[in-house]
This record gives structure tokens, C-alpha cells and sequence, in this order.
């Protein structure tokens, strides 16, 4: 193979604003050199082939000042040219041969710079590659391009010039991604076991807490075949306490005043902004997927300083074609997570936060509609507070709470979660469990923490746990998240059966070493997470117990039975927790939601003893699959908005859009 030579490719290197190589390793697989990149007036010649005047150029170039990014960046951003097009005419601008793909399995790259490349903004900028007959060629995707620079370096170098390719970057991005799939997914699988096994739902139980279950279930067994009434007594008593533990924690939030806060913003500079990114995990989503896009659109933040990822399985096709259907902006990569490992959501974050380069991390779900400044919100909490906060939440507001008595159950249950619990236990610094999106996280800490746990079905709450466990904090702001609920129990069961197996898994993960975790949460937080966890759980399945028993006692009565001193005890303890239980949920409801929302309250109260039967359904169900699938994931099925939908038939008119939140597809808004 003849080598391009060290000074030709330390020059080359530089005039794409990147340093020389490092020893042993392909040009600009680690740059450690920025250069001055080109401004407007080296791009004219080239934009004048695309059909872009002057004067465009010009207001292009104002932003990107404004900004603090290159203007090829701002330009890219903008969606006035294709990527392909651009670096296509570049191409034939510098006499360089154009390759709209490089092979992926010609890159001679190491793992850890095709890593590196990965978690660059940019990409790898520049590569080598082996052609036809073992002859290297370089690969070049300037993210940075210093044109003068590189039209030198041609100029001196003719020879070497016929061996350079210029790619477009997120074609040599996705090579070296195809590239380094296998590390992905052993990082995606592994990193958390390898680091912390003690933190991992890699196993469900550990030996000890195994033995324990068993000597219980055999315990209890042969306890009610010997003593069946003083066993079902001492049940009842035991789960009252779990039951009663929760009711008093709604009853303590319910008392302290709740004040709905406005989100407080302070006059920002975009050059001071970082690059933010925004994670969306999609599986068999492709009917929401113009949705997503225009909800995505909407975000206000420089366009050259956000980088979207969109999530998906590689096998799942009718989504992936849904969203290349679109012609996406610059700055949003389409991540494919082959199969193998669990498939669950946290897998494919996991697989997808290496190729991520932002300061900080969003994530959605597929759904969502993200108010459009919270992302503004979030970071000017975090620049504000020092780097032990970790994360922040926000609320999440259901908007299809009218559609059915399922979707107005579930959104009494948000208000009182995101409007109530949350901001309570914020405001005392106790440990909180996270919704499952609109998390908005520190990038820092989230990889010192080895990111989610693949195995867990809920890794929002095992990572508020475990964030908290290793000296970091949470919180919350005040802009929300439009979602819609399950409208029907047949939507509902899976999602919530999952919620509960992840709430056990976590628990059970977090219990491994109570001692340790009390240390490092502190008493109160650990008391929580007793609650939270264990509590919400426990108290699902107690529930039906205690509804079926006082229905058995109430039923014998009616046969003329006669009720003895323990069948009174045990009516008036079921009688007690029920009632409570009831009128505790419907406390904090009431006091968390705005009055414009309380139309129907009543009316949705006359459901709650139904919901909390298919709670307590979703909680039996949990255990089973925590025996038989600790691991499967129960996809919960999304549909398009109704509410966009009824938008699109009587459209308002199209609000003034500004370079920091245009659209981001060209074909996502809904016809």
C-alpha cells in the first residue's frame, strides 16, 4: 500500500481544520486542531451553483455569527441545501472525485478512534480507506472546511490529490457506525454490568434475596393450609401497613400548598449555548412519525447547536421508511440498533448515547410534544447550578383526558404524579423516580453513571435511584410535555403491567444491600423509595385482596351468615383501606389539577374502583412476568394525535418562525 505521506497528510489534515494524525492512527481520526473555517465569501462560488444569491449567503452568515458556528454549519442547518449537494459541488469545485458511500469494511480506522469519530459532532471530518487492490485513498467530510487551505494543498500536491474522496459527513458517519456496531452493542449490554453488577437488573434476584423469597412463599404456604384464618389476618395486617404507607404519603402532599409555577427565563446569548441532544427511541411508530416532526420543529433552539437523534430497531422497517419518507435537516441522524440483548428502550439509548457529542441530553418518546422552550428552560437551570445536578424532569400534561374513562383516569394520576409528587419531593431534595421521558440530563454525568440499565423495563426510575446513590441530584422545571394516554384497557394492561415489573425490578436491584443504599440515599429518600417502589406494587396487588375479601364477608352476611369477631376485623380493615385509599387519590387529584380541568370530575370518580381492579390485574400480571420475562418489553401502541389532526382540518395560521425553531423536515407537517 503506498503511504500518502506524513507531510501531505499532516497539510491536508490542516486545511480541513483539523490537526495532524496521531501516531499509529488515520489522518483526523482524533483532531485535536481547530483551524479557521471558511467564511461566506470562500463558499460563494460554490453556492452560486446551488442557486444561492449573495444576499442569502449574507443572512446565512449573520446567523451563524449570532450564533458562535461555523457558516458551513449554519448553512447545512438551514435546509436551503441537501448535504449531498453541497459536498457533490464542492467536489467539482476542487477537481476531487465525489463517493456517495464509502465501504464500510474498507475503513482503516482502530475502535477507539471509530468511537471517537462517532462521539464528534462533526464525525471523523477526515479518513483512510483501502480501495481496489490494497491502494489507500483518503476519505474526506469537512465539517470545518478551510477552502483556500485545501485548494493549496491540491495545488501542491497533485499527486496525492488524485487519491482524495470527498464524502458527505453523515455518509462516512454511517459507515463508521455500521463499522463499530458490535462495540455499541457491547458498550449498549455491558458497560453497567462491568462497572456496577450490584446496579444491574441483569439478574432479577441475587442468591440471598432468592433464598429469602423462597423460605417466604413456602412459609406462607403452609401457614394457610395449617392456619388459614389467623394467616389471612396477619395478611391483611401486613398489607394494610404497605397500603396505608402510601395513602399517607398522598395525604402529605396534599396537605402542603401546591403552587403551579411559571417557568423564569433570563435574556440569553445563542453564542453562549451549547449543543443539546435530543434522543427519541421509536419501535413500530411509523404512524406518529410526521407527528414527532413537527413537535420536534418546534423546539426553540439554534439549529447549528442541536443534534437529533432518531432511535429505531433495524428491523424495524415500516418506521424507518416512514422516516426517510421525510428530507430530514443535516443535524438529524436516523441511529439503527441491530437486534441481539434485551429489546428495550434503554438498550437502544444506550447503544445510541456514544454517538451522541451534546453537553446535554433530551428524551422523548415518539408521542411527545415538547413545550417548545423547555429545552431553553433546562439548560438555564443547569448553567445556573453547579454539576452535581444530574437531571431534570418535566411535567408531563395528558391532552386527551376527555377522549375516554381510561384516558381520564390516567390523566388524574399524571397531575397528581408530575404536579404533585415530583415537585414535592424536589423541593425536600428526596430521591425522585422519573418519568419515563422529557428527562433532560446533565451529559457528564450521565456517562459517569454508565447511562440506563438495558435490562430494566423501567430505567427511569432505577436511574433516579441510582443518580441519587452516586452523589448526584434531581429535579424539576415547569415546562410541559403534551402526551396522550391509552384510551382503552386493551392499550392501557401492557403498559402498566410493565411499569409495575420495572418498579419491582428496581426495588429489588436497589435492596440488594440495604444497608448501603440507606447510606448513600440517606433515611428519608430510602423511606421513599420504599414507598414508591415496593409500596405502589404491594399496594396494587393488596387491593384486589382486600376488595375481594370484603365482597366474600359481605356476600356470606347476605346469606343469612353470621359474622364472627375475625370477619368483622377483617371487614373494617378492608372497609378502612379502601375508603382511604379512595379518598386520598381523589384529594391529591383535585388539588393538582387547574380548575379549567376539573369539568367531569365526579363523573370520573364514579371509575376509580374499576381502574384500581385493573391496577391491581396489571400488578398480578407483573409477577408473572418478573418470573417468566423479567426482560420483555410490552410495547405500548401510539397513534396520531388527535388533537394535531383536528389542527390540520381548521389550520391557524402559520406562526412566525424563527432560525432557532424552523421545521426540521420538509414533508412532516400533516396534510
Amino acid at each position: 500500500m503506498e503511504p500518502l505521506g506524513k507531510k501531505a497528510a499532516g497539510t491536508a489534515a490542516k486545511a480541513l481544520s483539523f490537526g495532524p494524525a496521531r501516531k499509529g492512527g488515520p489522518v483526523g481520526a482524533a483532531p485535536d486542531y481547530v483551524g479557521v473555517p471558511s467564511p461566506a465569501a470562500d463558499w460563494l462560488p460554490i453556492l452560486e451553483r446551488l442557486s444561492i444569491s449573495a444576499d442569502e449567503a449574507a443572512r446565512i452568515e449573520a446567523r451563524a455569527k449570532l450564533a458562535g458556528v461555523p457558516f458551513q454549519t449554519e448553512l447545512l442547518a438551514s435546509g436551503l441545501v441537501s448535504e449531498r449537494g453541497l459536498f457533490h459541488e464542492l467536489a467539482d469545485s476542487l477537481g476531487l472525485a465525489f463517493l456517495e458511500q464509502p465501504d464500510s469494511d474498507a475503513l482503516v480506522m482502530h475502535d477507539w478512534q471509530r468511537l471517537a469519530a462517532l462521539a464528534r459532532n462533526g464525525g471523523a471530518g477526515i479518513a483512510l480507506s483501502l480501495s481496489g487492490g490494497s491502494q489507500s485513498i483518503v476519505l474526506i467530510a469537512p465539517d470545518r472546511l478551510d477552502i483556500p487551505s485545501l485548494r493549496g494543498f491540491i495545488a501542491r500536491y497533485p499527486r496525492a490529490s488524485r487519491r482524495i474522496r470527498v464524502v458527505p459527513p453523515s455518509a462516512l458517519r454511517r459507515a463508521i457506525a455500521e463499522r463499530s456496531a458490535p462495540n455499541l452493542m457491547r458498550i449498549a449490554t455491558g458497560a453497567l454490568f462491568a462497572a456496577l453488577p450490584d446496579q444491574s437488573a441483569r439478574f432479577v434476584v441475587n442468591a440471598w434475596q432468592g433464598a429469602i423469597l423462597g423460605a417466604f412463599t413456602v412459609s406462607l404456604l403452609f401457614a394457610a393450609l395449617l392456619m388459614p384464618a389467623a394467616t389471612l389476618l396477619a395478611v391483611h395486617g401486613a398489607l394494610s401497613l404497605v397500603f396505608l404507607s402510601c395513602v399517607l404519603l398522598r395525604l402529605m402532599i396534599g396537605i402542603a400548598p401546591i403552587k403551579p409555577h411559571a417557568p423564569k427565563f433570563s435574556s440569553i446569548r445563542p453564542a453562549e449555548m451549547p449543543v443539546y441532544t435530543v434522543l427519541v427511541a421509536l419501535y413500530k411508530e411509523a404512524a406518529v412519525v410526521p407527528d414527532l416532526l413537527v413537535a420536534l420543529g418546534r423546539i426553540v433552539w439554534p439549529r447549528a447547536k442541536l443534534e437529533i437523534k432518531l432511535v429505531c430497531e433495524s428491523d424495524d422497517l415500516q418506521t424507518l421508511n416512514a422516516i426517510r419518507a421525510q428530507e430530514l435537516r443535516s443535524y438529524i441522524e436516523v441511529i439503527e440498533v441491530p437486534g441481539g440483548g434485551p429489546r428495550t428502550k434503554p438498550k437502544a439509548l444506550s447503544y445510541a448515547l456514544p454517538m451522541t457529542s451534546g453537553d446535554f441530553v433530551a428524551l422523548y418518546d415518539a408521542e411527545d410534544r415538547p413545550h417548545p422552550f423547555q429545552l431553553v428552560e433546562a439548560w438555564q437551570r443547569f448553567r445556573d447550578d453547579d454539576e452535581t445536578l444530574a437531571c431534570l424532569q418535566a411535567p408531563l400534561s395528558i391532552s386527551n383526558r376527555r377522549e375516554s374513562w381510561v384516558s381520564a383516569m390516567f390523566a388524574l394520576e399524571y397531575a397528581a404524579l408530575f404536579r404533585g409528587i415530583l415537585p414535592w419531593l424536589a423541593r425536600r431534595g428526596l430521591v425522585l423516580p422519573l418519568g419515563g421521558t422529557s428527562n433532560h440530563f446533565r451529559r457528564s454525568a450521565l456517562t459517569a453513571i454508565n447511562g440506563w440499565d438495558p435490562y430494566n423495563v423501567t430505567e427511569d426510575a432505577d436511574l433516579g435511584v441510582r443518580l441519587r446513590r452516586l452523589g448526584y441530584r434531581t429535579d424539576v422545571i415547569h415546562s410541559p410535555t403534551l402526551e396522550d394516554a391509552p384510551v382503552d384497557v386493551r392499550t392501557w394492561l401492557p403498559q402498566r403491567t410493565r411499569w409495575f415489573k420495572g418498579w419491582a425490578q428496581t426495588w429489588l436491584v436497589h435492596m440488594r444491600n440495604p444497608a448501603a443504599t440507606r447510606r448513600e440515599l440517606g433515611l428519608a429518600s430510602f423511606i421513599v423509595m420504599q414507598v414508591l417502589f415496593a409500596g405502589m406494587v404491594l399496594s396494587a396487588l393488596a387491593y384486589s385482596v382486600f376488595l375481594t375479601t370484603a365482597a366474600g364477608l359481605l356476600l356470606y352476611l347476605a346469606l343469612d351468615g353470621e359474622l364472627r369477631a375475625p370477619h368483622v376485623v377483617l371487614l373494617m380493615i378492608d372497609g378502612v383501606n379502601i375508603i382511604c385509599g379512595h379518598v386520598s387519590f381523589l384529594v391529591l387529584g383535585w388539588l393538582t389539577l387547574q380548575k379549567t380541568e376539573r369539568s367531569g370530575f365526579w363523573a370520573r370518580a364514579a371509575w376509580m374502583p374499576v381502574y384500581w381492579c385493573l391496577m391491581s390485574a396489571a400488578a398480578w400480571r407483573c409477577l408473572w412476568q418478573l418470573y417468566w420475562q423479567p426482560h420483555h418489553w410490552e410495547k405500548t401502541t401510539h397513534r396520531p394525535s388527535q388533537r394535531t389532526a383536528r389542527q390540520a382540518k381548521n389550520p391557524a395560521p402559520e406562526p412566525m418562525i424563527l432560525g432557532s425553531s424552523a421545521p426540521i423536515a420538509s414533508r412532516s407537517r400533516p396534510s
